[in-house]
């Protein structure tokens, strides 16, 4: 039995030896019958077009039904044993589309691959980021195991900064078909000639502007509590509000619950629905205070299991307002009534501009639910400033001196650009821009490219810059770099000039075969951190450490964290030079020349320029030494306490997305010769720590298999439908390696909270065993007194923390612990006894530490 037969579309495939175009169809619209959908004039066109065997470009408006002409595609491609890979601009959007589609189809058919998960990689079915499968394309080109693709959110092509991933399918997949979907695509002549000629299949250009829900539009000039307030109590919640960074939605939020939105019964709906919920980081107490208040935040710098939660409660209809960032514009399954702008300016990476006509446009269509409301609607607040003086103005009234006397409010002095209702009405009304071309050469795409195994790299390679769809003039400096970071990777010893007298009938270039399968290039600086490595004494005392401080400059800064590290450095230091008695102007000057750490800056920036001066291309990168990971790791600091300590509640996702692109460089960019057992428990260290924090997708994934197959086992069925669906509930001791690594952490953490005398901290870290009072910060300190009356303090430094430190018997169902707790002194006489339960560590997704004692060893 496989496991699509109890999907709704998965069960209605015929079989692979009798694939008929005709019969596929009307075995879709029997399911979208059964459904109880009628299809759109459009949707009818660009499902005919599919199957007629063309390439499609489908322009319509949010809300039309786009993903239903992609699902048929989809069914298409597995009815007739092909291969279909859909793709999108975020992992979000990527993750949500694997999840439906295994609801639809069957889990066993459908894969993910981000970057970040890879589950069920082998399926027909794939859902990636257009990174990946530009990966992909670069590396198999036409013999590339893809035939149909999805590329959804196509106006991306134009994103300064991504739009190379979204044009390289186009150029190098010519055995495929195309669906390309956006609501705001604009002329689309172009795309139809270059996918016919690409291709040599015809291609089809389905426009639509008729929304199923149309939209209204105002403009607000009263403050955003009473235009919120107004939206929830005439009927127009779900509210998506607008905001353009990750602090305006937490501080919305916050002053949001000022107000109650919700009855008591639907407060009692999601905390019904909260059951099971894990909430188990720093940040997880206001999210959950405003998910219970009604309001939801959804942004990048929140941890993906609460993000993940704040869309399945949106599903069910249980929250009033999303506080988000215009990431959610990009087709997140969020269902909205109203889309509410705090602004119509932001910061676009280089300057604050007023918002593209296609980033209005995409985010104003998620108003409107279809099947809910008859109509959407799309608010814009004015601006605060604009606001306020109105207000003054009308409290002012006619008379003349109180109007004279009205101290106006300025606008912001940065990050500000004016705009007003004639701003609002040309965002409505006029056309999305052109999609510009944004190509680029990276040695990344050279290396996937030229290491194709069918040996044609390098004409691969020249075909790609002769297709590109740029400028010839932009493509003849496209050509001339290309060559230049050629060179440079020969040169690092990447890339093999083979003689012709040794090839074999082999490629004249390939990868130099000692690096390790999974090796990755794809970091800008990736070649510098390759010839750094060489330099480093492998029997060095710091080598490891080293290692990692090489791989953190290469990586983006994630400026929030590094701001936190220095404005925790200005406390220390300002108190410091306060205690000496240092005057005021001094204090200042000294407070100035604080910078965030930067282990070993003075050999990495030597060390840079050397190496750019014979690497002309890299005067377009920076080297950025920091020290977080590394930080973390000589602190031996756990995640939650690394965000307690400099305050970064607000920003937990960004912290683990860097630590997983630490953990990822570690694994995959730093070639195998460098690394020592040092550095692979290091690796060890951070992988089990980003899984650790948050494994939303698996859990997910693994959830839905086990859907799959409950069809066929009443027993399971019933324990499934009883299953909490939170995300969160992923085993984390089925691999003994990695969660020995999670205990190590959990109970350093608790004994460093104990060297700072921290029992408040130490308390939260630990439970007692049934029966036992509970740990209090009372109760521990209480325990502490004896052993600082025989010692002056505790350390922790790295013999401190080492493996032997530990000591860990595992029993069935728990694991008992003694941790040494070294004193300076050189003692050693005390220790920390208790078990982990492994039952409880499952259903709380982190070790729970039962402690028996802490006393004499």
């Amino acid at each position: 039995m496989s496991s699509h037969d109890d999907a709704p579309l998965g069960r209605r495939l015929p079989p692979l030896d009798d694939f008929r175009p005709d019969d596929v169809l009307e075995r879709f619209l029997d399911y979208v019958s059964e459904k109880g959908l009628s299809l759109y004039p459009a949707q009818e066109e660009a499902i005919l077009e599919i199957v007629s065997g063309k390439n499609v470009i489908l322009a319509t408006p949010t809300g039309s039904g786009k993903s239903l002409v992609a699902l048929a595609m989809q069914f298409l491609a597995l009815a007739d044993g092909r291969r279909v890979v859909y793709t999108s601009p975020i992992k979000a959007l990527a993750s949500e589309k694997f999840f439906h589609l295994s609801r639809e189809l069957g889990p066993r058919y459908v894969g993910l691959l981000t970057g970040d998960a890879a589950v069920n990689r082998e399926a027909r079915v794939v859902c990636c980021t257009a990174e990946v499968l530009a990966n992909w394309a670069l590396r198999d080109g036409d013999r590339a195991d893809v035939d149909y693709v999805v590329m959804d959110e196509f106006h991306y092509y134009s994103d300064r900064d991504r739009g190379a991933a979204w044009q390289i399918p186009l150029l190098t997949l010519p055995q495929a078909r195309f669906l390309l979907m956006s609501a705001t695509l604009g002329d689309m002549t172009f795309f139809e000639k270059e996918l016919t000629r690409l291709t040599g299949k015809p291609t089809a250009v389905v426009r639509s502007n008729e929304r199923p829900v149309p939209l209204d539009f105002s403009y607000s000039d009263v403050p955003l509590q009473e235009t919120v307030q107004k939206l929830v109590t005439t009927g127009r919640a779900p509210i998506y509000l607008v905001n353009f960074t990750q602090r305006a939605c937490a501080e919305t939020a916050q002053a949001l619950t000022s107000l109650d939105y919700c009855t008591k019964e639907e407060k009692r709906a999601i905390a019904d629905a909260l059951v099971g919920a894990q909430w188990n980081s720093p940040y997880a107490k206001d999210v959950q205070r405003y998910i219970r208040h009604g309001i939801g935040l959804h942004h990048a710098g929140l941890l993906p299991k609460y993000r993940l939660l704040v869309e399945k409660l949106a599903q069910k209809g249980l929250l009033k307002i999303i506080c988000g960032t215009d990431t959610l514009g990009v087709g997140v399954n969020i269902p909205i009534r109203t889309v509410l702008f705090t602004r119509l300016c932001k910061y676009d990476g280089e300057k604050t501009a007023i918002l593209s006509v296609r980033d209005f446009q995409q985010i104003a269509g998620r108003a409107g639910r279809k099947g809910f409301d008859d109509r959407g609607t799309v608010v814009a607040q004015a601006p605060e400033h604009v606001i306020e003086n109105l207000r003054l103005e009308a409290k002012a009234g006619s008379d003349p001196v109180k109007k004279k006397r009205i101290v106006r409010k300025k606008p912001p002095e940065r990050g500000y650009v004016h705009w007003d209702k004639a701003t609002f009405d040309r965002l409505v009304t006029s056309p999305p821009e052109p999609l510009v071309s944004r190509f680029k050469v990276t040695h990344g795409m050279l290396v996937t490219t030229l290491d194709r195994p069918s040996g044609d790299g390098c004409r691969a390679v020249k075909a790609l810059l002769n297709d590109c769809h740029e400028a010839p003039g932009a493509r003849k400096h496209l050509k001339r770099r290309a060559l230049t970071l050629f060179r440079s990777l020969v040169e690092a010893d990447i890339l093999e000039l083979v003689p012709p007298a040794r090839r074999d009938g082999g490629p004249p270039v390939r990868i130099q075969m000692d690096l390790q399968e999974d090796f990755s290039i794809h970091h800008a600086l990736a070649l510098y951190l390759i010839d750094a490595l060489k330099a480093l004494d492998p029997l060095g005392p710091t080598y490891a450490l080293d290692v990692v401080t090489l791989v953190e400059s290469i990586l983006e800064s994630p400026d929030l964290i590094l701001q936190k590290q220095v404005d925790k450095l200005k406390t220390e230091k300002l108190a410091e030079l306060k205690a000496a008695g240092v005057e005021y102007e001094e204090r200042m000057a000294e407070l100035d020349k604080i910078e965030h750490p930067k282990p070993n800056a003075a050999v990495i920036y030597e060390t840079f320029n050397a190496f750019a001066k014979i690497h002309p291309w890299l005067a377009e990168e920076n080297i950025r030494p920091k020290s977080i990971a590394r930080e973390m790791y000589e602190n031996f600091a756990a995640f939650r306490e690394y965000i307690v300590d400099y305050g970064l509640e607000r920003a937990e996702g960004l912290l683990l997305r860097y630590l997983t692109d630490v953990y990822k460089a570690l694994e995959q960019t730093v070639p195998a010769w460098a690394k020592n057992d040092t550095l692979e428990d290091i690796t060890l260290y951070f992988g089990a720590m980003v899984r650790g924090v948050d494994s939303s997708l698996l859990d997910e994934w693994e959830r839905m298999m086990t859907l799959g197959l409950a069809a066929y086992d009443p027993a399971k069925r019933q324990a499934v439908a009883e299953e909490d669906t939170l995300p969160g509930t992923k085993d984390i001791t089925k691999d003994p390696k990695t969660f020995r690594v999670l205990v190590r952490n959990h109970v350093f953490a608790f004994v460093r909270a104990l060297s700072r005398h921290n029992y408040e901290g130490a308390a939260e870290l630990v439970r007692a065993a049934e029966g036992e009072p509970p740990w209090s910060k009372e109760r521990l300190e209480k325990a502490l007194a004896p052993f600082y009356a025989e010692h002056a303090s505790l350390r922790t430094d790295p013999a401190a923390r080492a493996p032997a430190s530990l000591r860990i018997e595992e029993i069935e169902g728990f694991w008992r612990l003694e941790q040494v707790l070294f004193d300076v002194e050189g003692d050693e006489d005390w220790v920390v006894r208790g078990r982990v339960s492994l039952d409880a560590s499952r259903v709380e997704g982190m070790p729970v530490f039962l402690l028996a004692e802490v006393g004499a060893g």
